[in-house]
């Protein structure tokens, strides 16, 4: 049995069930998708091919945690026996009467549940026909993704993604990203953008931009119009500034050759 693997926010994530796969590859991108969004809890019902997988850890590409902590089981019942709660995907309607959910609102419960100190786990079927009616008998609940339905059949890694990426947004609502712009997304003061209007007139002057003249109120608001949208950062005004006072000095350097 498996021990309750947690998040760095103290959560105890859902486990990952995948129902006899049939390509160790399969599982492998399964298991890279869960580490993407740090779910560990991978299980696997009678993998066709056997396990260990080589090929499953290349197609990992790195996530060995997840691949080096998998627990093969023979039945879908031994491998959801220490969960609570237990969703079942499918995209085809089943004459079940079961709840219905989307990865979001499956991904809210099992938060809830997590929060209580308790595990769910999601049983995700077979390549090629997925889950049987008595696996999905099994369950509590169904997810279903609302996808095309003239086409809607998605892979496992696919389908592993969606769910761990809800599992994610789901326990840090309006987390940051792991990266932004930093002091270059400053947005640049008025006087900055001011001078970068005057520098670009000045230089459009130097070579008879603004013709006729008496257009040339009209075209400097067009010009300054365009800059004031573009929302510059101050890193883009000096780069710009930078762009105008080259070809000032290309401009220069053929006068004088001329």
């Amino acid at each position: 049995m498996n021990e309750p693997e947690q998040q760095s926010n103290g959560l105890i994530a859902p486990a990952v069930i995948l129902v006899e796969p049939q390509l160790g590859e399969n599982i492998g991108t399964a298991a890279r998708a869960m580490a993407n969004f740090g779910l560990t809890d991978l299980r696997l019902v009678n993998p066709r091919d056997g396990w260990p997988s080589e090929k499953a850890r290349a197609a990992a590409s790195r996530a060995d945690h997840v691949i080096d902590a998998v627990v093969v089981h023979e039945t879908v019942e031994s491998a959801i026996a220490d969960l609570k709660l237990i969703y079942a995907t499918t995209a085809r309607a089943r004459d079940m009467l079961k709840p219905v959910r989307g990865p979001e609102a499956a991904a809210q419960t099992m938060v809830q549940l997590a929060k209580a100190d308790s595990r769910s786990g999601i049983l995700f079927g077979r390549e090629r026909w997925g889950l049987t009616n008595d696996e999905i008998a099994l369950a509590d609940e169904i997810i279903t993704y609302p996808v095309d339905q003239t086409f809607s059949s998605l892979n496992i890694a696919q389908a592993v993604l969606i769910l761990a990426y809800e599992w994610q947004r789901q326990t840090a609502p309006g987390a940051p990203l792991p990266f932004d712009l930093g002091e270059n997304a400053v947005p640049a003061d008025k006087v900055e953008l001011i001078r970068l209007f005057e520098h670009l007139e000045s230089a459009l002057d130097g070579v008879g931009y603004f013709k006729p003249d008496e257009k040339r109120p009209t075209m400097v608001r067009n010009l300054r119009t365009m800059l004031q949208k573009a929302s510059l950062t101050e890193l883009e005004v000096r780069t710009l500034r930078g762009v105008v006072a080259a070809l000032e000095l290309r401009h220069l350097k053929n006068r004088q050759d001329w």
